[in-house]
């Protein structure tokens, strides 16, 4: 194994580990930040979502102009495009009725969830389905481009970075300031070992610049999954798996920022750059929670999920699966990857992510929570 690819595993392993044993200890969930909005109308978590890409945006912003951003965005990140939007809404939904995103379903299972990890395999599942669909949607996605080429809303708007990162980075921190004179980030309680998400906010922000910085890219997960899902399928049909577009395909082909060394990938079962990269960091995520839990003394197997919610489980976790491939990609990336450098990509992602999760949290009081459990929770 290439020194390059030996550095980008040790890498994503320790930022896994870090971002686990920090979302574990703040409950830091990017799909209750939207649930709990949509449900509860309750916006504590989303606070500290808009601390955490502000937070990003400023660091990769500082980063960029010390000139240690190798890519910038980095190649994955493609031209605005109808799929972003169809795909964020999917995954909103998803999100919601597994009950956690990509990186909030490891966490959780790190720390004993059976439930999460039902909507893991439902994630490998859907990212399996689509490999099926991936043809067409290619080229649906190529005739709803957004002509020109410009990746993020500078370029499109045909203006340097800086200028329009700091103005939002300025209004939202407005924003920030008004909900801590207010006293919103403020905790009347809390557990022994329990981390503020306003801390977390910070911490996550720092681990996403590391990533960017040392690997090279924002944090992802979810071409993992598919791979994932390769390997299970060729057990079945070896010939499918060959002949699949999709599996063959190595859309990442980059120079890794440490070493120079050409790092190439795709979502096929193979070990490849994406393998080197991603699965250290699904392993860091989870055993990163499951350490946090053993030191608290909370770690247990938690079995006692009715069937209605293990069902809405695997089906959420299908449907993110579908969707992050369609999408392409996941909230992760789009939100703390994306969002902060104002990808044009992500912004419809997220603008498709808020009517999903909207749709996803009506469906699942109606279909899959009974009306008395239908309050405010603390957990993702």
């Amino acid at each position: 194994m290439e020194a390059g690819t030996l550095i980008a595993l040790a890498t994503s392993l320790a930022v896994g580990l870090a971002a686990g044993f920090c979302m574990h200890r703040s409950d830091f969930c990017l799909a209750g930040a939207f649930r709990d909005l949509f449900l509860f109308r309750d916006f504590r978590r989303l606070r500290a979502l808009v601390l955490l890409v502000t937070a990003s945006a400023v660091l990769f912003e500082l980063a960029r102009a010390a000139g240690l951003l190798p890519y910038y965005p980095f190649p994955w990140f493609a031209p605005p495009a109808a799929v972003n939007l169809i795909g964020g809404c999917l995954f909103g939904i998803g999100m919601v009725l597994a009950g956690g995103c990509v990186v909030g379903t490891l966490y959780r299972m790190g720390a004993g969830s059976v439930a999460s990890g039902v909507a893991f395999l439902g994630l490998i599942a859907g990212s399996a389905a689509y490999a099926e669909i991936h043809p067409a949607w290619a080229a649906f996605a190529r005739r709803t481009t957004l002509p020109g080429g410009g990746i993020t809303l500078p370029q499109l708007l045909g203006v340097g970075p800086t200028l329009p990162l700091l103005a939002t980075a300025a209004a939202a921190g407005f924003l920030l300031l008004r909900w801590r004179r207010r006293g919103a980030f403020r905790l009347r309680s809390a557990a022994a070992g329990y981390l503020a998400p306003w801390k977390a906010a910070l911490a996550l922000a720092a681990v996403s610049l590391l990533s960017y910085v040392l690997v090279g890219m924002p944090l992802g997960v979810t071409s993992s999954y598919a791979k994932i899902a390769g390997y299970a399928e060729r057990l079945v049909a070896p010939a499918h798996v060959a002949a699949s577009a999709f599996f063959q395909g190595v859309p990442l082909r980059y120079r890794h920022p440490l070493t120079g060394a050409e790092l190439t990938g795709g979502p096929g079962p193979v070990i490849d750059a994406i393998a080197a990269i991603q699965f250290p960091l699904v392993a860091g995520i989870v055993l990163g929670a499951a350490l946090s839990a053993l030191q608290l003394g909370e770690w247990r197997l938690r079995r006692g999920a009715p069937a209605r919610q293990l069902a809405s489980a695997f089906v959420g976790g299908a449907v993110m699966g579908l969707a992050s491939r369609m999408a392409p990609t996941c909230n992760v990336w789009h939100l703390m990857g994306g969002i902060p450098i104002l990808a044009a990509s992500s912004l419809l992602f997220l603008a498709g992510l808020l009517p999903g999760a909207w749709l996803g949290g009506r469906f699942l009081t109606a279909a899959v929570m009974p009306r008395s459990a239908a309050t405010p929770s603390h957990g993702g």
